[in-house]
């Protein structure tokens, strides 16, 4: 059977594009938030997953406004990245995985989760950038992939309960799968920040802190919040958290932290990066 050996979560801001083109590691500004990923390239290397489930927003490549999934499964065998501008590389395609795709897909629609099938997709830099902050070394994309995008962008957005309960099928769907699989939950966005109006610049550590730390003994904390109240405490594009609830939410079991960074700012934003694993 198929086997969650842990979640990763990180951020996935435009101008870590930039940082990676320009190798930017050392550079004094960036240090910070690149030196917090050698633990997790550890990690990795330890625990060998052979598919990364990816759970991201996308920002208007594959989907724009006027047509906005709440929920959306990739189930290509290939998945292409494209030029959204801001000297964000484009990088190689990534490998699919259709028979975990089309059973996270069926599994979901059985829970009554409404799923946009897709089996064309362009994945932006909230999938491609974290997938290159995991595994620097590789040209390309080491392991297989499959895309979970939820809508952060467009109202009305998935409640924080709700993308929970996404998060925790999805665990349970991966779980039943008949396939000697390691698969790893991967959650990219956030933390807190806001890039636009009277409170653009926005960031919240006391919030992202204790997010972060619910995530390991309490994990539906954060489902307490109405959307309004998360705007408001984490920012208007803060609300990237529900990736991270959802990612945590997929994890049967105990679990425990491997390892956390939390660095301010990224470009505006507040960055995270935590690895929880599940205990046997």
């Amino acid at each position: 059977m198929a086997k969650i050996v842990g979640s990763i979560t990180t951020s996935h801001v435009p101008a870590i594009g930039r940082a990676l083109a320009g190798k930017l590691q050392d550079d004094p500004y960036w240090k910070p938030f690149f030196d917090g990923f050698p633990p997790v390239h550890a990690w990795l290397e330890k625990v060998k997953p052979d598919v990364a489930v990816v759970l991201y927003n996308d920002h208007g490549l594959n989907f724009f406004l006027d047509k906005m999934p709440t929920f959306a499964v990739g189930a290509a065998p290939q998945y292409h990245n494209a030029d959204e501008g801001w000297g964000i590389p484009t990088l190689p395609p990534y490998q699919g995985d259709p028979a975990l795709s089309w059973q996270l897909i069926e599994d979901l629609v059985a829970r009554e989760f409404d799923i946009t099938t897709c089996q064309e997709m362009l994945v932006d830099h909230a999938f491609s950038l974290p997938l290159k902050l995991l595994w620097p070394a590789s040209e390309s994309c080491p392991v297989r992939t499959v895309p979970v995008c939820i809508n952060t962008v467009q109202y009305p957005l998935p409640s924080a309960r709700r993308c929970y309960k996404l998060g925790k099928a999805i665990g349970e769907a991966i779980a039943g799968w008949d396939d000697d699989l390691r698969v790893v939950i991967i959650g990219t966005g956030g933390l807190s920040h806001q890039l636009d109006g009277e409170r653009a610049g926005f960031i919240n550590k006391d919030f992202d802190l204790a997010f972060m730390e619910s995530l390991i003994a309490d994990p539906e904390w954060a489902t307490q919040f109405s959307m309004e109240e998360l705007v408001e405490k984490t920012g208007t594009q803060g609300v990237e958290l529900l990736m991270w609830l959802a990612a945590r939410a997929a994890l049967p079991g105990a679990v425990r932290k491997v390892h956390a960074n939390y660095h301010i700012p990224i470009s505006n934003t507040a960055a995270g990066l935590m690895v929880i694993e599940t205990v046997a």
